[in-house]
């Protein structure tokens, strides 16, 4: 991560910047009215890429989601599921750099390390990145990596509000020969295609609303399993003032750096950290549009040292066609079923297998049954893993691409609004702006 950016650069983020000073501000994010209109960059040219060729690809942030792709990247190129090699990684950490660099290098051989991620994009022969640092920095990073002529993948939540959320897609869409997905693997869930299909050949009627859930348990809180390094110094072996980045430097905390999840400033908590993972397949399988109003509650019941909330629960209508009904919580691990229910039938969704359900009044016209997957195999992230390298390859869009990204987010901020500042949300597609209801 670079610690510093040109005024060039700063008038081209001016609103993006502006709407990171308003959340460093008042910590709630910025409205969607006040997404970055500065010209879109276009890709530079991209690396070619022989048949027979390797995809070389580099990791940004390599904390422990970063790691572990690293590992699971090299697991599928040496099961010969995927020709790929891990060519760069940075990290504004030094003890992180090296232990990643250690675990590709002994898969592999020599990996080139960098610390600032703005030199590691300048490699001419490297294909695409995964960016695996906090969400602050996820807009500007795959902004520079799209600049740059490299393909995307990019952790979930897409974006930590939805002004970057919405330059992020202007900027996508204006180079649709880059390859951009979201980190966002449930969307591979087989129950989740099997619902999308049966909703489309109206096997439910009317989809009128649906429940899903991501609810956990801890008993020191959430995200304080990630360690804090006692040997961390900042300017010795840490760059702090590139990671605070774009949301303005504040004094050194480590709990900050390691559990930057348990903050409002940094994150939108269990909303766009866990119920992303839940809420992504579900509107990707209702296939309604944008989400148009969205209202949330909750609050501090356990874990009150958390700034953000330990319980969530959140309702979104989609254009007054279909409600969803969400809940959140790291305090209690009993989560709803996850069902969408239609006013003939409703289905069960979440594993595997799907069950189409009839509704009593129905049971004469529609069969109950059950949809189990075309095959078993391959573990649901790692589909989402190769679904990125396979449409590198082939120039296609991937399955978890930026226009249900970006629906995601809408539902993400919005709710984040609420559940601060109380009140309903509004998104009009039209304008693709926000207002409080």
């Amino acid at each position: 991560m670079s610690a510093s950016a040109s005024r060039r650069d700063f008038l081209r983020t001016s609103l993006t910047a502006a709407a990171a000073a308003g959340l460093a501000a008042d910590a709630t994010p910025a409205p969607a009215s006040t997404a970055d209109q500065a010209p879109v960059p276009k890709a530079a040219a991209r690396a070619p890429l022989a048949e027979g060729d390797p995809i070389r690809m580099a990791v940004i942030g390599t904390g422990g989601m970063g790691t572990a792709h690293c590992e699971s990247f090299l697991r599928l190129a040496s099961q010969g599921l995927a020709k790929v090699q891990i060519s760069a990684l940075a990290d504004v950490c030094q003890s992180r750099l090296e232990r990643a660099k250690g675990i590709v290098a002994a898969a592999q051989g020599e990996v080139a390390t960098f610390t600032d991620y703005a030199q590691l994009l300048k490699l001419p022969d490297l294909h695409a990145v995964l960016i695996a640092s906090p969400e602050h920095w996820h807009g500007r990073m795959c902004e520079d990596a799209i600049r740059a002529g490299k393909d995307v993948y990019v952790e979930k939540p897409m974006t930590l509000n939805l002004a970057d959320a919405l330059r992020l897609r202007r900027v996508v869409q204006a180079n649709p020969q880059v390859v951009f997905t979201v980190g966002t693997q449930y969307v591979f869930t087989p129950s989740y295609a099997a619902a999308k299909q049966l909703i489309a050949e109206g096997a439910i009627g009317t989809p009128v609303w649906s429940q899903t859930s991501y609810c956990r348990n801890s008993k020191d809180g959430e995200w304080t399993y990630y360690e804090i390094d006692p040997a961390w110094q900042p300017g010795v072996n840490l760059d702090w003032k590139a990671w605070c980045g774009p949301l303005g430097v504040v004094p050194w905390n480590p709990e900050i750096y390691a559990r930057w999840r348990r903050y409002r400033k940094y994150s939108t908590g269990i909303i766009g950290d866990l119920l992303v993972h839940q809420i992504t397949p579900l509107v990707g399988a209702l296939d309604l549009g944008w989400p148009t109003r969205v209202v949330a509650s909750g609050g501090h019941y356990v874990d009150k040292a958390m700034e953000n909330h330990d319980q969530v629960n959140i309702t979104v209508e989609f254009g007054g066609m279909h409600t969803m009904v969400v809940a959140g919580s790291t305090s209690n691990e009993l989560g709803v079923e996850k069902v969408i229910r239609g006013n003939k039938a409703n289905i069960y969704v979440g594993g595997a297998t799907a069950t189409l359900r009839p509704e009593r009044l129905y049971a004469d016209e529609i069969e109950e049954r059950q949809i189990p997957p075309a095959a078993e195999g391959i573990e649901v992230q790692d589909q989402l893993r190769l679904d990125w390298l396979e449409a590198i390859r082939a120039r296609r869009p991937p399955r978890s691409d930026v226009e249900l990204g970006t629906k995601v987010m809408v539902i993400v901020d919005l709710a984040t609004r609420s559940i601060w500042e109380g009140g309903a949300f509004a998104f009009d597609p039209k304008t693709m702006t926000v207002r409080k209801l």
